[in-house]
């Protein structure tokens, strides 16, 4: 029985309350006041011009691919090491994802081999803030811009993370979220789409609702879908919104917590480069061994404690099976692991966590001092 998940939403604020006034005002569905405000709170923090809600991060890549045009006999660049949504979208739309290999300090896209598998096919990098650890975005802007290509960026995991004072999601021409319920703020399911481009903006905003011209009812002037936030949603999201900085606030001393008690063992914790702001969606860790990920795995679960792998290199899914391989990205991939990362985790069971990997060190590598580890098993009490 899990007794610690790996993660666990937030929800200790206005929640209830919007909820509540959202059900009482009978507008539950894509119609409501909670919308504008969440879409205008998510804006304002996250620095962008314009915010468009929809029901969840999937389709907001989706839709991103769609509003940009990107159609069959295209390429897309994606990076290998990523959640599968990514490349899914871009089939959605019959364009060809291309596999770009990661960076091993980062693991976020290497802009050296994405400027190598750039063709004259090629319209768009889709470029990933991958585990909360902003990507190299300004590179590959300047790699977007060079070859007169689009720049979409992936937020899902990255909401409060930051290059210099600029959020991410301000650097490409489209940027996405997720608030899935592991997400930093959570809606539940839900998803936004953010541009600079108010031409951009308003045709999403059709697109999203079924291809309908703003002011004129039931007159579609394009294929359009039906991804639509429902206001009961906003409402969390709303009360979400409004405690992003203690959310951001509680993961970061978790990552600082994790990373002292887990020195001197042979992993590290998901570093922060110079000049970068992680958000730390998940404490990540990266093993010395890959032998040892799921036999750690194994073992935490055994004493009620969820993790996570980290994705399966795209490549290595049946479908994708035939595209390029990415060998920075497997390794990292076989090596990975997320550790419990909610902002409730309390330092007591933060201990017994890292107690227990400490544990399994001992008994399962020579390479530890044996003073540096407990000699029996640690409880949880």
């Amino acid at each position: 029985m899990v007794e610690v998940p790996v993660y666990r939403p937030f929800l200790h604020g206005n929640e209830e309350k919007y909820v509540l006034e959202c059900l009482r005002s009978t507008w539950i569905s894509s119609k409501g006041s909670f919308i504008a405000q969440f879409e205008r709170s998510f804006q304002e923090y996250v620095g962008t011009p314009f915010a468009s809600s929809v029901n969840n991060g999937t389709v907001a890549l989706h839709l991103a691919l769609v509003a940009l045009g990107i159609q069959p006999g295209d390429q897309v660049l994606v990076p290998s090491l990523t959640y599968v949504a990514c490349i899914n979208a871009i089939c959605y739309v019959g364009a060809e994802p291309v596999l770009v290999d990661s960076l091993p300090n980062t693991w976020q896209m290497d802009p050296v081999d994405a400027a190598n598998k750039i063709t004259a096919k090629t319209r768009a990098i889709l470029a990933v803030h991958l585990y909360g650890h902003p990507c190299d975005i300004v590179q590959l802007k300047v790699l977007a811009d060079q070859y007169g290509i689009f720049l979409i960026e992936d937020c899902a995991e990255a909401l409060g993370a930051q290059v210099g004072s600029t959020h991410v999601g301000n650097f490409g021409h489209v940027a996405t979220y997720s608030f899935f319920g592991n997400k930093t703020i959570t809606t539940g399911e839900g998803g936004m789409v953010v541009v600079q481009d108010p031409s951009l903006h308003e045709r999403i905003q059709i697109l999203k609702n079924q291809g309908n011209a703003p002011n004129r009812a039931y007159w579609h002037s394009m294929i359009g879908f039906n991804y639509r936030m429902t206001n009961i949603a906003a409402a969390i999201g709303l009360a979400q919104i409004e405690q992003v900085a203690l959310i951001l606030e509680k993961k970061r001393n978790l990552a600082e917590r994790y990373r002292k008690l887990l020195q001197n063992l042979p992993l590290s914790v998901h570093e922060e480069l110079s000049g970068y702001h992680h958000s730390y969606w998940m404490v990540s860790v990266i093993l010395d061994r890959s032998e040892d990920r799921d036999l750690l795995r194994q073992h935490l679960l055994s004493c009620g404690i969820e993790t996570r792998p980290f994705f399966f290199p795209l490549q290595h899914l049946p479908m994708y099976c035939h595209l390029q391989k990415c060998p920075v990205a497997e390794d990292i991939s076989a090596r990975g692991l997320n550790l419990p990362s909610f902002p409730d985790l309390t330092d007591k069971e933060l201990v017994f966590i890292c107690d227990q990997i400490r544990y399994y060190y001992r008994t399962h590598s020579s390479c530890l001092d044996a003073a540096d580890t407990p000699a029996v098993l640690p409880t949880f009490i």
